[in-house]
């Protein structure tokens, strides 16, 4: 097995775990944010099945093109929701929604490309 073959493995079981939380999210809402952060305003409780759905699809497009490019992407999206949950952590009624969320797409935006498989560079210059 190469190095690369491991990324890619390793990749896999990162936007598995990514997928699951996502499909968590979207099935089952109501209990994870009872868990969780039962103090999130239920106004506002809408934002997690479309969370859900935002990271089911994130993680499955990793899940079947498992390269660098792809994580990259996914990477660029998970800094935006973790930086857009920073002043959210302000207000008491979402702080611990907010800190979850943020801390766990920052974690993956740092994560994700650290183990992701190498781009492939051009072999030849004159290929464009």
């Amino acid at each position: 097995m190469t190095v690369d073959d491991r990324r890619r493995r390793i990749t896999r079981l990162l936007a598995g775990a990514g997928a699951v939380w996502g499909l968590t999210l979207l099935a089952a809402p109501g209990r994870v944010v009872d868990a969780l952060c039962p103090e999130l305003p239920r106004s506002r409780r809408w934002a997690v099945p479309l969370l859900g759905a935002r990271l089911a699809l994130q993680h499955g497009a990793v899940l079947a093109v498992p390269d660098a490019r792809i994580v990259r992407v996914g990477s660029a999206v998970d800094l935006l929701h973790a930086a857009s949950m920073v002043p959210l952590t302000r207000s008491a009624p979402h702080r611990r929604a907010a800190l979850i969320s943020g801390a766990v797409a920052a974690g993956y935006a740092v994560l994700a490309p650290a183990v992701a498989p190498r781009s492939e560079h051009r072999r030849e210059s004159g290929r464009r």
